[in-house]
């Protein structure tokens, strides 16, 4: 007996949406965020909460857009400070935001010399990098593309490397994001700015 062409489609939809569901369920599974998603995402501005400042083009928009949805509660505490927070009167020193979670680091001072500004990487914290008063350079490279010169230290957080990477100017009006794949170089002195007003922002890695 021949299959009536309408039950035909009836198996084509069912085996359609068996494989969709599978491919949802890996995607899942992964993890994985698609680009365009996470790009429109971080365009559209629904995470920053009418925060004035923007974030740099550098920033890996899969990777923020993973991190904020894996750990949102922390993440809008972060936005939170940065938009309630006068951080022109902000003192030097360490600030709480969320306990172990998220926590900031405010120093003011002058800048390194190329030389002496070093490439580095973290696993446990992401860095958000922002200049508060001043300018400074910041490089950025993938970590695949950097070479360790010396491991990683659990303790303090961080491995350091020597890497070919893109440089920026950090200024006012625009934040970093730095995840465990970026290996950035900050801190390198801008002619005409002997001090340099900043805050870094360690917000947890969710793996």
């Amino acid at each position: 007996m021949k299959i009536k062409p309408i039950l035909q489609l009836a198996l084509a939809v069912i085996s359609f949406i068996t494989m969709e569901n599978t491919a949802l369920a890996q995607t899942k599974t992964n993890n994985s965020v698609n680009p365009q998603t996470a790009t429109e995402w971080l365009k559209g501005k629904s995470w920053n909460g009418g925060l004035k400042l923007a974030v740099h083009p550098s920033t890996n928009a899969v990777e923020f857009y993973r991190q904020y949805h894996s750990n949102k509660a922390v993440w809008d505490k972060v936005i939170l400070f940065l938009k309630e927070t006068n951080l022109d009167t902000l003192s030097t020193g360490k600030h709480p935001i969320d306990g172990d979670n998220a926590y900031v680091s405010v120093t003011e001072g002058p800048s390194k010399e190329l030389d002496k500004a070093g490439w580095e990487s973290h696993k446990k914290y992401i860095d958000l990098q922002y200049v508060i008063h001043g300018k400074e350079q910041i490089a950025v490279s993938p970590i695949d593309n950097a070479t360790v010169t010396k491991v990683y230290d659990e303790t303090k957080d961080v491995a350091n490397y020597t890497a070919a990477g893109t440089f920026y100017t950090a200024e006012p009006g625009t934040f970093f994001l730095f995840f465990p794949q970026d290996v950035h170089r900050p801190n390198i002195k801008v002619a005409g700015y002997d001090i340099v007003k900043k805050l870094v922002i360690k917000i947890k890695v969710v793996n």
